[in-house]
């Protein structure tokens, strides 16, 4: 670990070891640097977005203004503004700004940092780490922060783009405060990336680049909210126009650049696509469904994982309303399997739109859930007498299968009998069938055994 761990990433590079100065290379070398970095904000009234934590009596900027930052976790989409932030919060505070990355750093480099605030502290200065991606960092590696986020040590400010509830320890995170960054508007990537143009204008008078409205909202449309993808389209476009001698087009934009879907097979977006697929199926939306099956699939998503997903949703939500709805989630599988992608990706959607419009009912969900609660609540009760097997002399002698009647041999197949243990054999019904699909007809059948097992009941009392 180098000294440069304790530098503030916003400063301009050094020339300190050039013997001989080079006029223009300050200038020269910034040019160098990523439009993203070069624009990143100095001050507060530059930065964009984050309104509700950040403008006129936001929470986190009445702190900042306070002189009172408590450590805290950072949670946006990728571009949001989250370093920036981090950045301008030393500055403003006139802390020293120390930066880890989750990725490479080491518990020695956790330990080096605290030796550094310790040195800092004896000089009444405010130290302030900042470490990115913190939800990359493992248990012994956050456990490591805790003592000194406890005694007010370091100021911790952790950038994660995952649900901190799933990435960060439970006893770092009641020591933290949580804000979240939403992502930038149109408005916000446009009107960055007008500032933009004036930067990549500055350094060639001769070539100078213009950006029209339609350009512009090509890119924001394109970058998600992420202020840095939206920078970068702007800046390889640029590239790409001076050097055909061609105007900077949407034609262009779109030409180079493909569209990015924000997608974490692991991580919480995964989450959001699945129950946003599932609950709109649920609905008997299929426009709605058929959109995030597709979002799914265009962000890589592996189609057999859906299939298994949409398998689930037609025992779930659509059940005995319709019984087809499993036998064709299993041939759309099998379908797929036969094909692969990308032609038996439109299996995937097709089990999609019928399992929407398939009539609902989540009785059999339900009955498996009402019947685990009762279990959990009497334990493991024994079988009744008449429902037993007996295989020999013995078993008869003890009452095994004793008065029980083969179904089979009455009318309509039916013999009305206790089925359930004794203590809990009270008339409760387990399996409430509704009035959707085939169900309706499996409700009425219900209906008349239940009343037969009643009376059933009712004699033998």
């Amino acid at each position: 670990m180098t000294d440069d761990l304790f530098e503030s990433t916003d400063k301009e590079p050094s020339v300190h070891e050039i013997d001989r100065p080079v006029e223009g290379l300050e200038k020269t070398q910034a040019a160098f640097r990523p439009l993203a970095d070069r624009m990143r904000p100095r001050t507060f009234s530059d930065y964009l977005g984050q309104k509700k934590l950040l403008g006129e009596g936001g929470a986190l900027r009445q702190l900042i203004d306070a002189g009172r930052v408590p450590s805290m976790v950072l949670w946006g989409p990728p571009g949001s503004g989250k370093t920036t932030l981090a950045n301008l919060i030393a500055r403003q505070t006139e802390s020293d700004f120390i930066t880890l990355s989750a990725v490479t750093a080491s518990l020695k480099d956790v330990r080096q940092v605290i030796s550094h605030a310790k040195v800092n502290r004896q000089y009444a200065r405010r130290t302030i780490l900042f470490v990115d991606e913190i939800h990359r960092f493992n248990k012994s590696q956050q456990d490591a922060f805790l003592p000194h986020v406890e005694s007010g040590l370091i100021t911790l400010i952790g950038a994660t783009t995952e649900n901190p509830s799933f990435s960060v320890i439970s006893a770092l995170l009641s020591r933290c405060r949580v804000f979240t960054l939403e992502p930038l508007t149109a408005d916000h990537l446009e009107n960055l990336l007008a500032r933009a143009v004036e930067d990549l204008n500055s350094g060639t008078p001769d070539r100078p680049v213009s950006l029209d409205t339609a350009t512009s909202a090509a890119i924001a449309r394109l970058s998600d909210g992420d202020a840095r993808r939206a920078l970068g389209i702007l800046e390889i476009s640029t590239h790409v126009a001076r050097h055909r001698e061609t105007e900077l087009t949407r034609e262009l934009v779109l030409e180079i650049s493909q569209r990015h879907l924000a997608y974490d097979r692991a991580g919480e977006e995964h989450y959001n696509l699945v129950s946003a697929l599932h609950k709109t199926i649920r609905s008997s939306d299929p426009h709605a469904a058929v959109y995030w099956c597709e979002r799914m699939l265009m962000a890589g998503e592996d189609p057999r994982y859906v299939l298994r997903r949409l398998m689930r949703v037609a025992a779930e939500d659509v059940g005995l309303a319709d019984p087809n709805a499993v036998s064709h989630a299993n041939a759309c599988m099998t379908a797929y399997e036969k094909l692969g992608s990308p032609e038996g990706d439109l299996f995937v959607t097709q089990l999609a739109v019928y399992l929407a419009m398939a009539p609902k009912s989540n009785a059999v969900y339900a009955a498996s859930k009402t019947a685990r609660a009762l279990i959990n609540e009497t334990g493991t009760l024994p079988v009744p007498l008449h429902l037993r097997n007996a295989p020999t002399q013995l078993m008869k002698n003890e009452g095994y299968s004793d008065g029980y009647t083969y179904d089979h041999d009455f009318d309509d197949h039916f013999a009305p009998k206790q089925g359930l243990p004794d203590v809990i054999h009270d008339g409760r019904r387990i399996y409430e069938p509704t009035e959707q699909g085939l169900e309706q007809r499996i409700r009425a059948r219900l209906s008349g055994y239940d009343d037969a097992r009643k009376k059933a009941r009712g004699k033998k009392k």
